[in-house]
Protein backbone atom coordinates (compact mmCIF):
# COMPACT_ATOMS: atom_id res chain seq x y z
CA UNK A 1 0.00 0.00 0.00
CA UNK A 2 1.31 3.55 -0.93
CA UNK A 3 0.86 6.02 1.80
CA UNK A 4 2.01 9.07 0.21
CA UNK A 5 -1.68 9.91 -1.51
CA UNK A 6 -2.98 10.09 1.92
CA UNK A 7 -0.38 12.30 3.37
CA UNK A 8 -0.86 14.73 0.54
CA UNK A 9 -4.53 14.73 1.49
CA UNK A 10 -4.10 15.59 4.86
CA UNK A 11 -1.83 18.27 4.13
CA UNK A 12 -4.57 19.43 3.04
CA UNK A 13 -6.53 19.62 6.05
CA UNK A 14 -4.70 19.37 8.74
CA UNK A 15 -1.36 21.67 10.34
CA UNK A 16 0.12 18.09 11.28
CA UNK A 17 0.27 14.80 9.75
CA UNK A 18 2.62 12.46 11.76
CA UNK A 19 4.07 9.03 10.02
CA UNK A 20 4.12 6.67 12.99
CA UNK A 21 7.83 5.47 13.53
CA UNK A 22 9.07 7.94 10.80
CA UNK A 23 8.19 11.37 11.55
CA UNK A 24 5.75 14.34 10.68
CA UNK A 25 5.34 16.95 8.24
CA UNK A 26 4.24 20.49 9.05
CA UNK A 27 2.45 22.96 7.53
CA UNK A 28 2.79 26.85 7.78
CA UNK A 29 0.62 29.50 6.04
CA UNK A 30 2.89 32.06 4.11
CA UNK A 31 1.33 35.29 3.16
CA UNK A 32 1.51 36.00 -0.60
CA UNK A 33 4.97 37.11 -1.95
CA UNK A 34 6.32 39.70 -4.20
CA UNK A 35 9.89 38.89 -6.01
CA UNK A 36 10.59 42.76 -7.01
CA UNK A 37 13.76 41.40 -9.05
CA UNK A 38 11.17 39.63 -11.72
CA UNK A 39 7.89 41.29 -10.73
CA UNK A 40 6.49 38.18 -10.40
CA UNK A 41 2.94 38.12 -7.54
CA UNK A 42 2.84 34.24 -5.63
CA UNK A 43 -0.21 33.78 -3.85
CA UNK A 44 -0.38 32.71 -0.44
CA UNK A 45 0.18 29.06 0.21
CA UNK A 46 1.02 26.61 2.94
CA UNK A 47 5.12 25.50 3.12
CA UNK A 48 5.76 22.06 4.59
CA UNK A 49 8.57 20.78 6.56
CA UNK A 50 9.43 17.83 8.58
CA UNK A 51 10.58 17.29 11.97
CA UNK A 52 12.08 13.30 12.90
CA UNK A 53 11.37 13.48 16.35
CA UNK A 54 7.51 13.62 16.23
CA UNK A 55 7.35 9.57 15.91
CA UNK A 56 4.59 8.68 18.17
CA UNK A 57 0.74 7.34 16.30
CA UNK A 58 -1.48 10.19 16.82
CA UNK A 59 -4.28 7.90 14.91
CA UNK A 60 -4.69 10.43 12.01
CA UNK A 61 -3.17 8.81 9.52
CA UNK A 62 -4.28 4.93 10.35
CA UNK A 63 -7.55 6.39 10.47
CA UNK A 64 -7.73 8.13 7.41
CA UNK A 65 -6.31 4.98 5.29
CA UNK A 66 -8.71 2.57 7.33
CA UNK A 67 -11.76 5.03 6.14
CA UNK A 68 -10.42 5.11 2.66
CA UNK A 69 -9.77 1.47 1.90
CA UNK A 70 -12.41 0.29 4.13
CA UNK A 71 -10.65 -1.82 6.28
CA UNK A 72 -9.92 -2.07 9.97
CA UNK A 73 -7.86 0.07 12.27
CA UNK A 74 -4.86 -2.89 12.99
CA UNK A 75 -4.43 -3.17 9.03
CA UNK A 76 -3.54 0.30 8.39
CA UNK A 77 -1.25 0.72 11.58
CA UNK A 78 0.63 -2.85 10.05
CA UNK A 79 0.32 -1.36 6.20
CA UNK A 80 1.94 1.96 7.80
CA UNK A 81 4.98 0.08 9.44
CA UNK A 82 5.34 -1.94 6.63
CA UNK A 83 5.90 1.02 4.36
CA UNK A 84 8.11 3.06 6.84
CA UNK A 85 10.58 -0.02 6.82
CA UNK A 86 10.43 0.02 3.33
CA UNK A 87 11.47 4.06 3.46
CA UNK A 88 14.04 3.08 5.54
CA UNK A 89 16.14 0.49 3.99
CA UNK A 90 15.51 3.12 0.72
CA UNK A 91 17.26 5.78 2.30
CA UNK A 92 20.26 3.14 3.69
CA UNK A 93 20.55 1.88 0.12
CA UNK A 94 20.20 4.93 -1.81
CA UNK A 95 20.41 7.67 0.80
CA UNK A 96 17.92 9.77 -1.39
CA UNK A 97 14.13 9.02 -1.35
CA UNK A 98 10.88 10.78 -2.44
CA UNK A 99 7.41 11.30 -1.34
CA UNK A 100 5.17 12.75 -4.79
CA UNK A 101 3.70 15.55 -4.41
CA UNK A 102 5.50 16.20 -0.80
CA UNK A 103 9.27 16.09 -1.05
CA UNK A 104 12.70 14.67 -1.17
CA UNK A 105 14.39 13.35 1.96
CA UNK A 106 17.95 12.18 2.32
CA UNK A 107 20.64 11.48 4.94
CA UNK A 108 23.57 14.16 5.53
CA UNK A 109 27.11 13.24 6.41
CA UNK A 110 26.16 12.95 10.20
CA UNK A 111 22.77 10.60 9.35
CA UNK A 112 20.29 12.61 10.10
CA UNK A 113 17.48 13.23 7.67
CA UNK A 114 17.22 16.77 5.66
CA UNK A 115 13.53 17.20 4.09
CA UNK A 116 13.35 19.54 0.80
CA UNK A 117 9.53 20.07 -0.43
CA UNK A 118 8.29 20.38 -3.44
CA UNK A 119 7.15 23.73 -4.80
CA UNK A 120 4.65 23.05 -7.16
CA UNK A 121 1.41 22.14 -4.76
CA UNK A 122 0.03 24.22 -2.97
CA UNK A 123 -2.04 22.45 -0.22
CA UNK A 124 -3.74 25.90 1.08
CA UNK A 125 -7.31 25.75 0.14
CA UNK A 126 -8.53 29.32 0.29
CA UNK A 127 -6.14 30.07 -2.25
CA UNK A 128 -7.22 27.05 -4.78
CA UNK A 129 -7.23 28.16 -8.18
CA UNK A 130 -4.22 31.38 -7.90
CA UNK A 131 -1.19 30.95 -9.79
CA UNK A 132 1.44 33.06 -9.74
CA UNK A 133 1.88 36.17 -12.14
CA UNK A 134 4.20 38.16 -13.72
CA UNK A 135 3.30 42.13 -13.60
CA UNK A 136 4.89 44.63 -16.08
CA UNK A 137 6.69 46.96 -14.81
CA UNK A 138 5.11 50.59 -14.27
CA UNK A 139 7.34 53.56 -16.02
CA UNK A 140 6.94 56.91 -14.32
CA UNK A 141 10.25 58.63 -15.94
CA UNK A 142 7.95 60.34 -18.76
CA UNK A 143 5.19 62.07 -16.49
CA UNK A 144 8.07 62.59 -13.82
CA UNK A 145 9.93 64.68 -16.70
CA UNK A 146 6.97 66.96 -17.52
CA UNK A 147 5.75 67.84 -14.38
CA UNK A 148 9.49 69.38 -13.93
CA UNK A 149 9.27 71.12 -17.35
CA UNK A 150 5.61 72.75 -16.14
CA UNK A 151 7.26 73.59 -12.62
CA UNK A 152 10.53 75.25 -14.47
CA UNK A 153 8.00 77.44 -17.13
CA UNK A 154 5.11 78.58 -14.61
CA UNK A 155 6.33 80.88 -11.45
CA UNK A 156 3.94 82.11 -9.49
CA UNK A 157 4.34 85.56 -8.20
CA UNK A 158 2.56 86.70 -5.01
CA UNK A 159 1.70 90.31 -4.73
CA UNK A 160 1.05 92.04 -1.31
CA UNK A 161 -2.47 93.55 -1.03
CA UNK A 162 -3.15 96.76 1.17
CA UNK A 163 -6.15 97.33 3.29
CA UNK A 164 -7.58 99.65 5.74
CA UNK A 165 -8.70 97.77 8.86
CA UNK A 166 -11.77 98.77 10.22
CA UNK A 167 -12.29 99.18 14.35
CA UNK A 168 -15.20 97.16 14.21
CA UNK A 169 -13.12 94.28 12.80
CA UNK A 170 -10.84 94.24 15.66
CA UNK A 171 -13.26 93.86 18.89
CA UNK A 172 -14.90 90.90 16.59
CA UNK A 173 -11.90 89.06 16.24
CA UNK A 174 -11.48 89.24 19.79
CA UNK A 175 -14.88 87.83 20.33
CA UNK A 176 -14.20 85.02 17.87
CA UNK A 177 -11.42 84.34 20.18
CA UNK A 178 -12.81 84.26 23.70
CA UNK A 179 -15.60 81.68 22.11
CA UNK A 180 -12.93 79.62 20.61
CA UNK A 181 -10.97 79.31 23.57
CA UNK A 182 -14.12 78.91 25.89
CA UNK A 183 -15.38 76.37 23.47
CA UNK A 184 -11.55 74.42 23.43
CA UNK A 185 -11.71 73.98 27.24
CA UNK A 186 -15.50 72.81 26.79
CA UNK A 187 -14.30 70.18 24.36
CA UNK A 188 -11.35 68.99 25.94
CA UNK A 189 -13.56 68.36 29.32
CA UNK A 190 -16.14 66.71 27.44
CA UNK A 191 -13.29 64.44 25.93
CA UNK A 192 -11.78 63.41 28.83
CA UNK A 193 -15.11 62.68 29.60
CA UNK A 194 -16.06 60.44 26.77
CA UNK A 195 -12.25 58.33 27.19
CA UNK A 196 -13.15 57.51 31.05
CA UNK A 197 -16.42 56.38 29.62
CA UNK A 198 -14.46 54.36 26.88
CA UNK A 199 -12.26 52.82 28.72
CA UNK A 200 -14.97 51.61 31.44
CA UNK A 201 -17.31 49.66 28.39
CA UNK A 202 -13.96 48.28 27.27
CA UNK A 203 -13.18 47.00 30.69
CA UNK A 204 -16.62 45.48 30.87
CA UNK A 205 -16.44 44.01 27.52
CA UNK A 206 -12.88 42.60 28.31
CA UNK A 207 -14.31 40.60 31.66
CA UNK A 208 -17.26 39.50 29.54
CA UNK A 209 -15.02 37.99 26.75
CA UNK A 210 -12.59 36.43 28.88
CA UNK A 211 -16.00 34.85 30.91
CA UNK A 212 -16.94 33.37 27.64
CA UNK A 213 -13.40 32.15 26.77
CA UNK A 214 -13.03 30.19 29.86
CA UNK A 215 -16.74 28.98 29.79
CA UNK A 216 -16.30 28.35 25.99
CA UNK A 217 -16.48 24.31 24.12
CA UNK A 218 -14.78 23.68 21.03
CA UNK A 219 -16.06 21.77 18.32
CA UNK A 220 -14.18 20.25 14.88
CA UNK A 221 -16.59 20.05 12.19
CA UNK A 222 -14.77 16.85 10.87
CA UNK A 223 -13.36 15.09 14.13
CA UNK A 224 -11.14 12.09 13.69
CA UNK A 225 -12.90 8.82 14.82
CA UNK A 226 -11.55 8.26 18.25
CA UNK A 227 -9.32 5.19 18.94
CA UNK A 228 -10.24 2.36 21.11
CA UNK A 229 -7.02 1.16 22.16
CA UNK A 230 -7.52 -2.57 24.28
CA UNK A 231 -4.37 -3.90 26.41
CA UNK A 232 -3.99 -7.71 25.46
CA UNK A 233 -1.73 -10.46 26.90
CA UNK A 234 1.27 -11.68 25.39
CA UNK A 235 -1.34 -14.82 24.41
CA UNK A 236 -4.18 -12.53 23.15
CA UNK A 237 -1.79 -10.12 20.72
CA UNK A 238 -2.74 -10.46 17.37
CA UNK A 239 0.18 -11.62 14.99
CA UNK A 240 -0.19 -9.77 11.53
CA UNK A 241 3.16 -11.06 9.80
CA UNK A 242 3.32 -13.90 8.67
CA UNK A 243 6.58 -16.09 6.81
CA UNK A 244 4.19 -18.18 3.76
CA UNK A 245 5.97 -21.87 3.90
CA UNK A 246 3.36 -23.03 0.87
CA UNK A 247 -0.17 -23.18 -0.74
CA UNK A 248 -1.58 -26.26 -1.35
CA UNK A 249 -4.30 -27.66 -3.61
CA UNK A 250 -4.70 -30.83 -1.50
CA UNK A 251 -5.28 -30.54 2.09
CA UNK A 252 -3.63 -34.01 2.64
CA UNK A 253 -0.44 -32.06 1.08
CA UNK A 254 -1.03 -29.33 3.74
CA UNK A 255 -1.16 -31.83 6.61
CA UNK A 256 2.33 -33.14 5.47
CA UNK A 257 4.48 -30.08 5.45
CA UNK A 258 2.78 -28.86 8.81
CA UNK A 259 4.40 -31.87 10.24
CA UNK A 260 7.25 -31.58 8.61
CA UNK A 261 7.78 -28.28 10.01
CA UNK A 262 6.89 -28.89 13.57
CA UNK A 263 9.40 -31.97 13.23
CA UNK A 264 11.85 -29.27 12.11
CA UNK A 265 10.94 -27.17 15.26
CA UNK A 266 9.05 -23.99 13.54
CA UNK A 267 6.32 -22.96 15.50
CA UNK A 268 4.24 -24.11 12.09
CA UNK A 269 0.31 -22.85 11.62
CA UNK A 270 -2.61 -24.16 9.21
CA UNK A 271 -5.07 -21.53 8.42
CA UNK A 272 -8.71 -21.79 6.57
CA UNK A 273 -8.53 -22.17 3.19
CA UNK A 274 -8.12 -18.72 0.76
CA UNK A 275 -11.28 -17.43 -1.38
CA UNK A 276 -9.86 -19.90 -4.36
CA UNK A 277 -10.21 -22.95 -2.14
CA UNK A 278 -6.50 -23.13 -1.55
CA UNK A 279 -4.85 -24.98 2.09
CA UNK A 280 -2.12 -22.29 3.39
CA UNK A 281 0.91 -23.70 5.31
CA UNK A 282 2.90 -20.36 7.45
CA UNK A 283 6.58 -21.17 9.33
CA UNK A 284 5.01 -18.76 11.75
CA UNK A 285 3.45 -15.48 12.31
CA UNK A 286 4.95 -12.33 14.68
CA UNK A 287 4.20 -9.19 15.90
CA UNK A 288 6.32 -6.73 13.99
CA UNK A 289 7.61 -6.45 10.50
CA UNK A 290 11.36 -6.40 12.02
CA UNK A 291 10.78 -9.74 13.54
CA UNK A 292 8.85 -11.34 10.13
CA UNK A 293 12.11 -9.92 8.49
CA UNK A 294 14.20 -11.28 10.14
CA UNK A 295 12.83 -14.65 10.49
CA UNK A 296 12.33 -14.67 6.68
CA UNK A 297 16.10 -14.21 6.09
CA UNK A 298 16.92 -17.12 8.50
CA UNK A 299 14.54 -19.33 6.63
CA UNK A 300 15.45 -18.56 3.31
CA UNK A 301 18.72 -19.03 4.02
CA UNK A 302 18.58 -22.13 5.67
CA UNK A 303 15.52 -23.98 4.54
CA UNK A 304 13.12 -22.70 2.13
CA UNK A 305 14.22 -20.00 -0.52
CA UNK A 306 11.31 -19.08 -1.81
CA UNK A 307 9.37 -18.17 1.48
CA UNK A 308 7.81 -14.81 1.76
CA UNK A 309 5.76 -12.20 4.08
CA UNK A 310 2.08 -12.32 4.25
CA UNK A 311 0.34 -9.17 6.20
CA UNK A 312 -3.01 -9.97 7.35
CA UNK A 313 -4.39 -10.00 10.50
CA UNK A 314 -5.92 -13.74 11.76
Amino acid sequence: MKIELYIAQLLYRYQCVTVPGFGAFLTETQSAQLNESTNTFSPPKKMISFNANLKNNDGLLANHIAQAEKTSYEYAVSAIQYEVFNWKKALQENNLFSIKNVGDLCLNADNNLVFTPYDQTNYLTSSFGLAPFVSPLVKREIFEKQVIAIEEKETIQLVPETRTASPYLKYAAIFVLGLGLTGSVGYSIYQNQIASETILVETAVQKQVQNKIQEATFFIKSPVPAVTLSVKSAKEKKMSYHIMAGVYREEKNANKTFNQLIHLGYKARRIAPNKHGLFPVLYGSYATIAEAEKAKQEIQKKHNPEAWILIESL
